[in-house]
């Protein structure tokens, strides 16, 4: 049997003249693929330390990879597989619930968990987010606020429930779990939810202090 050799930084698997064992390309492709969204989440404020998860779905395998628990999304150490079925690796993100409820029962191929502070910060006072800006409107009219415990299997049934019908929504108190059929997308809408949150919140304030003369 020829020896195998890890890599350091991805922790792959190579056979003896350094290529990748088969099967591993998919986790290959999606550590750089989370780590540039990772990186856009940071720079665009809508994560912070080491919050926040990032999962894609396995094409050739009924499961998906996710973010380990504790790691950066900007320099994810790992990615971890999870099957849609049957036991969870321990180092999985403590939101592979969500992650995997959702993967079981859509279509969608990606999902962006963020903390963006203006959508934490209305999700408290709304029980959904009515978009008042020309993208909001145009790409997501309703953003729906739904309530349960972090890593929970309710909150997994409520925000899957939720992303049956639409493509973000957020958790109250807590952040935005948003799809689409690949990172890009779903980081998009992200962002869009964020900025939808930001405007509502402007203009609300510029309405309680503006009187008509």
């Amino acid at each position: 049997m020829s020896e195998l050799f890890s890599d350091k930084e991805t922790g792959l698997l190579l056979d003896a003249a350094g290529r990748p064992l088969p099967g591993q390309e998919s986790r290959i492709d999606g550590v750089a693929a989370v780590s540039r969204i990772g990186k856009r989440l940071f720079s665009e404020h809508l994560v912070g330390g080491n919050f926040g998860n990032i999962s894609y779905r396995d094409s050739q395998r009924e499961g998906f990879y996710i973010t380990s628990s504790g790691s950066y999304l900007d320099e994810p150490e790992d990615l971890v597989f999870v099957s849609l079925d049957g036991e969870v690796p321990r180092n999985a993100s403590s939101e592979w619930r969500v992650h995997r409820e959702i993967y079981a029962r859509t279509r969608h191929m990606a999902v962006v968990h963020a903390h963006p502070p203006c959508c934490v910060a209305c999700s408290l006072f709304y029980d959904e987010i009515i978009p008042l800006d020309s993208e909001g409107e145009a790409l997501c009219q309703v953003i729906p606020v739904v309530v349960g415990k972090p890593g929970s299997s309710e909150l997994a049934e409520r925000v899957t429930d939720c992303l049956l019908l639409s493509s973000l929504c957020i958790v109250r108190g807590h952040g935005t779990f948003a799809v689409g059929k690949n990172l890009d997308e779903a980081s998009i809408y992200t962002s869009l939810a964020e900025y939808s949150c930001h405007v509502t919140w402007i203009a609300q304030n510029l309405r309680n202090e503006y009187v008509m003369p």
